[in-house]
């Protein structure tokens, strides 16, 4: 199984609640990081996940799936 990020709000009680449904074949350790809500850059999402999509968008078959949406050169 691949590394994967999802979104999650840390309650004030310590509780972690995941923002969508996650299903596991079995328990796995995560790793939580808590962020600075004050800070929040609109992009930060993307900046977060950007490491962790690079394996799928970096690969020949994702450019030719979407070659024919760019421009002519």
């Amino acid at each position: 199984m691949m590394p994967r990020t999802v979104e999650a709000v840390v309650e004030s009680g310590g509780h972690v609640r995941l923002l969508e449904d996650v299903s596991l074949p079995e328990p796995r350790r995560a790793l939580v990081t808590i962020l600075d809500e004050a800070a929040e850059d609109p992009n930060l999402t993307a900046l977060l996940s950007e490491a962790a999509l690079a394996e799928d968008w970096n690969r020949e078959e994702e450019d030719a799936a979407w070659e024919h949406l760019q421009p002519e050169k």
